[in-house]
């Protein structure tokens, strides 16, 4: 009897591991596309897709038409999914796969009305611009309608089963809105800074401690440099590139070239959106931070929610009703209403007042990438960029030529003697646009004689500039951290520059770190907690290692300070918390250190300052980690997880979509900008002594299905800091898929 019933729970075990193997292989397994082999395709000639160790497809045809049709079936073969999500948010549509969970996104999506500035932005396509998004989507659209009930796992998870709708140039449109709106999106910054001014005791103090040039969100930033051949070991000019972005899986960049007459180009793609947008041809490279100017502003509207109508300049004007209805998986539609005054759409109400935003990217657009990824020299190149609209950006540039540049792009609104950083009032007139910064006015380098460019968001408009410009602009520490690595050796390595992007040295830490010596040297360490501390803080080289105490303290020191500070402006009694999210930039710890002024802390000791601040990261740090200091290690607050949107939800298996927790070094002020919600989205080294020894990576791989070998195959190199050849002329093919035109 018992062995019978053994045998009936190995019999059921077996059968379970089965259909387990199945639905695997049905679902997930199955579903991979095609990479090898011969398909048909709607073309107009043969063409290949090539795909290296790493999947990444080279793409090769006989016209640009082709080879963008292709591109579009590609990045469907990887990352359909994700493309879809992508468009799904940036229209607020995600509530109708994913239910009212979604809901909120879906709202603020449409209240800014995304769709309706996708749909005007077709209309300002050139017809050569206009026929490039016809042809990706084209591609698309082929892989989706060849790959009915082969879709990838993502489509058929248990409670999201749909299929993915036909994709347009609207929807191409919205991805590249999605990336503006994570670029530039300063409305909370600009509402909680208006409400943190609103209760300030202290208005001289508030104005130092956050000024207009803002600090304390942090933001999606990056770091792109260029050297001339003198700085190089083979004597051409090199150029890098990582952008810092939230991270995520899969992940923000597809990696892809393009090869077809008069387009040879190879580098990182965003899915949805044809082209190449950070990368090199046979004659440039270019890499890309966000400008961070201030693009969006809010403004106090006096308006009547029943009728719409409002005041402007003392007279009433009237603002238009948009109504839209959001889809919610097995509920009703939800119905959202929005009035859209001169200034744009209402985006929200607080305390009885209503909100409304103007946001540059509803004012125009100019896709300049296709032209970017045909350019031969530095006068194509700036004309492709006097073309962009947004979100503004520093563009870096290297040619074979022996030509390095820098250029910033993107339309930077003109403020006539007026701060954008808080709440505007609407009704007055007072605080109106004066229409854009000229491209021929906006920053711009040349071979400088110092053969170096860089960037990392840090604010590039010069002392006596003509316009009144703010942004959320980066403190200067990874700026300067760049610059000073790339004058360190007489000649420069790919190698050499890879290590710069890895670097973690935190000039801000290790100041801190010997502010806190000092204090403890000149008025005594005080408790046996401090005093465990301070050897560790003195020894210490400003290295943020994840497996070093020191970075812990600096850290928590630092968010102590930053929390004091900003409480000491607020009036009772109101708490600190309600703002929690807004803190004093790093640079502007730093200057109050070193000037130490009268009137900010108790008997103006800053010393005894800095030690009581200190003893309470500490008493933070030990209910952390425990005891003893030396023991702590950052990584262990510093981490990462990369969870798939979907399968972080699933149990058991949601650890084959994700990645993590790990510890992580770095911080918000070191060259490889590590935060717990960002760092970099992928690397790129570009030298033009030999094109294939230039190297590029990204953080997870190149597939969005989870089955793929190529799903999280390059995360193991990312996190050492190690890369990949970037592949070019001499392509080490896996797989090679030929494509025939349609009979």
């Amino acid at each position: 009897m018992l062995f019978r019933a053994v045998r009936i729970i190995n019999v059921s075990i077996a059968v379970l591991v089965v259909l387990l193997a199945a639905a695997v292989y049905w679902f997930a397994v199955r579903p991979l596309p095609k990479t090898s082999g011969e398909i048909s395709a709607p073309i107009a000639a043969p063409a290949s897709v090539k795909r290296d160790a790493r999947g990444i497809p080279h793409i090769q045809a006989s016209s640009w038409q082709d080879a963008i049709f292709l591109q579009g079936f590609v990045t469907a073969q990887d990352r359909l999914w994700q493309m879809d999500v992508l468009r799904r948010f940036g229209g607020g549509e995600l509530a109708e796969v994913f239910g009212a969970q979604a809901l909120k996104e879906d709202e603020q999506a449409r209240r800014m009305r995304m769709r309706a500035i996708a749909e005007a932005d077709i209309g300002r396509l050139r017809p050569e611009d206009r026929a490039l998004f016809v042809e990706y989507a084209r591609g698309v659209n082929y892989f989706i309608d060849s790959h009915r009930g082969d879709y990838p796992l993502e489509f058929s998870l248990p409670g999201h089963k749909y299929d993915p709708a036909p994709w347009t140039v609207a929807d191409s449109m919205l991805v590249g809105l999605v990336m503006f709106r994570n670029l530039t999106d300063s409305a909370a910054a600009d509402f909680d800074k208006g409400r943190l001014l609103q209760s300030c005791a202290a208005p001289d103090k508030f104005r130092l401690l956050f000024p207009q040039v803002q600090g304390g969100y942090v933001k999606p930033g990056s770091n792109a440099w260029a050297v001339s051949g003198a700085h190089a070991v083979d004597g051409k000019p090199m150029a890098a590139n990582d952008p810092h972005l939230e991270y995520g899986i899969p992940g923000t960049w597809h990696l892809v070239q393009l090869k077809a007459p008069g387009l040879d180009v190879s580098g990182a793609a965003l899915p949805g959106v044809p082209g190449v947008i950070t990368g090199h041809n046979r004659q440039i490279a270019w890499g890309v931070t966000n400008l961070q100017s201030d693009v969006l502003d809010l403004y106090i509207e006096q308006i009547d929610e029943r009728t719409g109508r409002y005041l402007y300049q003392g007279k009433p004007a009237q603002a238009q009703l948009d109504r839209q209805l959001i889809g919610v998986k097995d509920a009703k539609p939800v119905q959202v209403d929005t009035w859209v005054t001169r200034h744009g759409p209402i985006l929200f109400h607080q305390d009885g007042k209503a909100y409304s935003m103007r946001w540059s990217a509803a004012d125009g657009f100019g896709f300049p990438f296709f032209d970017i990824d045909r350019a031969q020299n530095w006068q194509q190149f700036r004309a492709a960029l006097s073309l962009f609209w947004g979100p503004a950006q520093n563009f870096i540039y290297a040619d074979k030529s022996g030509n390095i540049g820098y250029q910033a792009a993107g339309r930077v609104p003109i403020r006539r003697d007026f701060d954008s950083d808080v709440p505007l009032d609407g009704a007055s007139g007072r605080f109106e646009w004066d229409g854009y910064i000229p491209f021929e006015q906006l920053p711009s380098e040349y071979n400088p004689p110092g053969g170096i460019v860089a960037t990392a968001n840090q604010d590039p408009f010069p002392p006596g500039y003509p316009y009144h410009v703010g942004g959320s602009y980066a403190d200067p520490y990874r700026v300067n951290q760049i610059r000073a690595l790339l004058e360190a050796k007489p000649k420069l390595t790919v190698s050499d520059m890879l290590a710069i992007q890895k670097d973690v040295y935190s000039a801000y830490d290790l100041f801190l770190a010997k502010q806190a010596v000092a204090a403890a040297q000149k008025i005594g360490t005080g408790s046996e907690l401090v005093r465990s501390a301070i050897p560790v803080l003195r020894k210490w080289k400003g290295q943020m290692e994840k497996d070093q105490a020191a970075p812990m303290i600096t850290e928590l020191l630092s968010n102590t300070m930053r929390e004091s500070l900003a409480s000491l402006v607020l009036e009772p009694p109101r708490k600190r918390q309600e703002h929690s999210a807004l803190l004093p930039r790093l640079l502007i710890i730093e200057t109050l250190l070193r000037s130490r002024p009268a009137g900010w802390v108790q008997n103006n000791d800053w010393d005894a300052w800095v030690l009581q601040k200190l003893t309470a990261a500490l008493q933070d740090g030990r209910r952390r980690q425990g005891t003893p200091i030396a023991s702590w290690h950052w990584g262990r607050i510093l981490q990462w997880k990369l969870a798939h949107p979907v399968g972080k939800q699933l149990p058991f298996v949601d650890r084959f979509f994700d990645i993590g927790p790990v510890a992580m070094s770095g911080s918000g002020t070191t060259v490889k900008q590590t935060t717990a919600t960002l760092g970099p989205s992928e690397r790129m080294v570009v030298d033009f002594g030999d094109l294939d020894s230039s190297v590029q990576n990204l953080v997870a791989g190149e597939s969005g299905a989870v089955a793929s070998p190529h799903y999280k195959d390059q995360w193991p190199a990312y996190y050492v800091g190690k890369s990949f050849p970037m592949e070019f002329d001499h392509v080490d093919a896996k797989e090679v898929l030929h494509v025939k035109p349609l009979k």
